[in-house]
């Protein structure tokens, strides 16, 4: 004879079904996430091989990451050259680096650092792509990636600051237009008017969501700056973070048709090393976030002359080596950092 359940005993087979449920939704998930981080391990695009980099610093505590903006023209037609105010600058198969920063993810908080493009350094000895033989040389940080692109920028940061790099992404312009009009925009909020004719920059102050052609203006913008370049690094620094947060909120990360165009454009927009991992990377954008939202450092290497006369590169920018040495010893050691927050002033504030 089948008896009923006691009172307030829900029945085996109900528990069951609950329990298959949960089970099928987890699995639905993981199956998902799995799928998705294949994906993106598949669209990863690693040029730089950081294992073939010679007299390497030793690897530090934390996570170093070097991030690079590229504004290689290659890749655009002459249209989208136009429409994004980029001109038609023949620079080498690389391009310029418009912006180089170190961000450092450690024991004692996240660090990013920026290195002005103009700094006056060492570059190493290297082989071009013709096979042909370059001595070591003092220039502009921006040669290295110039002469040999993401390889010969990290092997010449690592070179002048000790500071052992585990991974490198370089973002480009077509890419970042994208990434940003495939998160729908990225809000900012400006303290004063931006209007610059080089960039094609017409912003009101306050706050707005920019498109992407809006924010690659927005970026690329420093000739209204006293600071020029330091200013435009600021300028970067504090997009970078909100393209992060963008990234991360419930209307990206919850909408499939908005998460996925997203992912697929950052993907492209990026060149990483041959160990990058979509983990990696997702570590790399929260640091970002982090460091917006006041959870670490956020400075410029110590300056001891922006304008200093060189007899080989013009005006360019020397840094405070001593200062310079502490930091980057601190950040090497994985220490916490003594240097304190240094930036030129920054357009952008927090909405």
């Amino acid at each position: 004879m089948k008896r009923d359940p006691a009172p307030g005993v829900r029945p085996h087979n109900g528990r069951r079904r609950i329990t298959r449920g949960v089970l099928a939704l987890l699995f639905t998930v993981l199956a998902v996430f799995s799928g998705t981080y294949a994906w993106a391990e598949e669209k990863l695009d690693r040029t730089v091989n950081l294992g073939e980099l010679p007299d390497r610093p030793p690897p530090d505590q934390g996570t170093t990451y070097l991030i690079a903006g590229s504004d290689n023209r290659q890749t655009l037609t002459p249209q989208q050259r136009k429409a994004l105010h980029t001109g038609n600058d023949d620079e080498g198969p690389y391009g310029n680096s418009d912006s180089t920063m170190l961000l450092h993810i450690g024991a004692h908080g996240d660090t990013l650092v920026s290195l002005p493009r103009d700094s006056y350094v060492t570059i190493p000895a290297f082989t071009g792509p013709n096979g042909v033989r370059h001595p070591a040389t003092t220039n502009k940080l921006n040669s290295a990636f110039s002469l040999g692109g993401g390889q010969l920028l990290a092997e010449t940061v690592e070179y002048n600051t000790g500071v052992h790099i585990d991974h490198y992404a370089e973002i480009g312009f077509g890419g970042f237009v994208d990434l940003v009009n495939a998160l729908g925009g990225v809000t900012v909020c400006l303290d004063r008017p931006i209007v610059d004719q080089a960039s094609g920059a017409d912003l009101k102050a306050g706050c707005r969501k920019l498109d992407g052609g809006q924010s690659l203006e927005l970026v690329r913008e420093r000739h209204q700056e006293a600071g020029q370049d330091l200013s435009r690094m600021a300028n970067q620094q504090k997009f970078l973070a909100a393209v992060a947060h963008q990234a991360e909120t419930p209307s990206t990360l919850l909408n499939p048709f908005r998460l996925y165009p997203a992912l697929d454009a950052g993907l492209a927009t990026l060149n990483v090393d041959k160990e990058m991992t979509p983990y990696e990377l997702a570590r790399m954008f929260l640091g970002l976030k982090g460091i917006s939202g006041g959870k670490g450092h956020e400075l410029t290497v110590p300056i001891a002359n922006a304008n200093d006369y060189t007899p080989n590169a013009g005006d360019a920018v020397l840094w405070n080596m001593a200062q310079a040495k502490t930091l980057f010893g601190e950040l090497q050691n994985d220490q916490p950092v003594t240097i304190r927050d240094n930036d030129a002033g920054s357009d952008l504030r927090d909405g």
